[in-house]
């Protein structure tokens, strides 16, 4: 596709879809919400996906990447990682003690711990993962999807 200056871009999925799958920073996995792509940039949407975790869990580095910011969005503590290629992914609410920007991580690091504040009620992990500025799906990057549980309807 092509931007406003006529140069040729990868749509952000195609991008995301050609990188190294990643390895969940919470187990076990269980999303509890998805990523709702909003209808333009300004939009509401859920921008990411939320991972079952309550306070205290432990959050791991999903590969290998440098500290790009850590500190409190709003009124929770974030932490963000750079993946290189333009590739940052997210993490909130995140206590992220004794990292600072600029400290390499390896894959399978301790990042901290789930903190209190999240949109959910403080019993999940979000995950937000941007590509060159656009927010994208953080399912694309992780080793495999969660196999979803059907359940019985009940009776009525």
């Amino acid at each position: 596709m092509s931007d406003a200056t006529g140069v040729e871009r990868a749509a952000p999925d195609d991008r995301a879809r050609a990188s190294a799958r990643w390895s969940w920073p919470v187990t076990p996995v269980r999303v509890t919400e998805a990523y709702a792509a909003p209808p333009s940039p300004y939009a509401a949407g859920h921008r990411g996906i939320d991972l079952a975790a309550l306070p205290g869990t432990t959050v791991t580095a999903p590969s290998d990447a440098t500290v790009h910011f850590v500190g409190v969005v709003v009124d929770r503590p974030v932490l963000t990682l750079d993946h290189g290629s333009g590739v940052l992914s997210s993490y909130e609410p995140l206590a992220a003690e004794g990292l600072a920007e600029g400290d390499q991580v390896a894959r399978g690091a301790v990042l901290g711990i789930v903190d209190e504040g999240a949109h959910c009620s403080g019993v999940c992990l979000h995950v937000g993962v941007r590509v060159n500025g656009e927010y994208v799906s953080p399912l694309l990057f992780f080793d495999r999807v969660p196999h979803s549980v059907l359940l019985p309807l009940g009776r009525r």
